[in-house]
């Protein structure tokens, strides 16, 4: 078993998706056949990124999302992050 923290980013992820703002991306930008990820799912996790209180360099981007369940928050994709 694995315990995995969503603390508010559940809600914000909520939030995009309920607004749509992920679809709204990914049908403006299309999709390439060589992404892994999508625009939308990036976006949504740069959001997160943004809103999740935490006033790290972007470098630090990928060490944001360890120990999140990012499964539950961007996607399935998201295990690519």
């Amino acid at each position: 078993m694995e315990i995995a923290n969503l603390d508010h980013l559940g809600l914000v992820a909520g939030t995009i998706d309920e607004i749509g703002i992920e679809d709204i991306i990914n049908k403006r930008l299309g999709k390439n056949k060589s992404e892994k990820v999508s625009a939308g799912k990036v976006v949504k996790a740069m959001i997160l990124n943004a809103l999740g209180l935490v006033s790290s360099p972007l470098y630090l981007f990928a060490k944001f999302f360890e120990g999140k369940a990012i499964e539950h928050l961007i996607g399935e994709l998201a295990l690519v992050i």
